[in-house]
């Protein structure tokens, strides 16, 4: 539990926080040389971070696994070993390129998909928003809400109270 506690300390830390400040100096300093460096660096801690959930959840029993998670994200980090650089160029640059046009496709699909999602959801939620204000309509009207709101904002003629007249009780004579 401790192992745990410590390596998402190390991850967020020296996995995420130090990078993202890092890569607000280069984008404010303009260094496209370590502009190309963290870009390099977030797609692979990005892909670090998918396998994360599967190996969390499959090899987390392993002995020293949080240990070696810790080691890999500062192995990542170092500009000494420049271990993002390093994995970028000789795997993930490589197999991106080679399956590009296949991603860019099923990139395409699921945003064609996410659109048409968006708008049947939208058409279901504006009906059902729209059945739910007649029923609540014709079960107001059947209680009588609707006579009883139309009798308070009648005034119909007012008669006239002779000076002197104290509003209060109306007493017959």
């Amino acid at each position: 539990m401790v192992s745990w506690m410590i390596c998402r300390l190390v991850v967020l830390v020296f996995g995420m926080l130090y990078p993202a400040y890092a890569s607000y100096k280069a984008v404010k300093t303009k260094n496209i040389r370590e502009y190309v460096r963290w870009m390099m660096y977030w797609i692979v801690f990005a892909l670090f971070m998918a396998a994360e959930i599967v190996t969390d959840i499959f090899i987390s029993w392993f002995p020293f696994y949080y240990e070696i998670k810790m080691a890999f994200v500062l192995w990542l980090l170092s500009p000494y070993t420049k271990g993002a650089s390093l994995l970028y160029r000789k795997f993930v640059h490589p197999s991106l390129s080679r399956h590009e046009k296949e991603i860019d496709t099923y990139i395409v699909q699921a945003k064609e998909r996410s659109y048409e999602t968006m708008l049947s959801f939208g058409k279901r939620g504006l009906n059902i928003a729209a059945s739910a204000a007649v029923q609540a309509a014709t079960k107001g009207t059947g209680q009588g809400a609707c006579r009883t709101v139309t009798q308070r904002m009648s005034v119909g003629r007012i008669p006239r109270q002779p000076p002197g007249h104290q509003p209060g009780p109306e007493r017959s004579h």
